[in-house]
């Protein structure tokens, strides 16, 4: 179905309050709405809106490489790897 966005949406708007929010996340809630030249306000919606528009899409399949290594990321294979000798002359 989709989330209707404001633009196609006739009636009351509704609200929500955000109680015991962190101040480090209001914090970064402000910078991120200044980047994008918005209001806390619409940035939270835009934020929300995503979020619940993202649930709405069917799971990706995960990639080959992904599950290569998810395979081996218990393996300890994190180390870099040593060089390899230069070759004799």
């Amino acid at each position: 179905m989709g989330v209707r966005s404001p633009r196609n949406w006739k009636g009351a708007m509704a609200q929500l309050l955000v109680r015991n929010l962190d101040p480090a996340v209001k914090e970064a809630l402000r910078r991120r709405a200044e980047r994008h030249r918005r209001s806390m306000e619409e940035e939270a919606r835009v934020i929300l809106r995503r979020a619940v528009e993202s649930d709405d899409r069917p799971p990706r399949s995960v990639g080959l490489g992904s599950r290569i290594a998810a395979l081996f990321a218990d393996a300890g294979l994190d180390q870099p790897l040593a060089e390899p000798p230069p070759p004799l002359a």
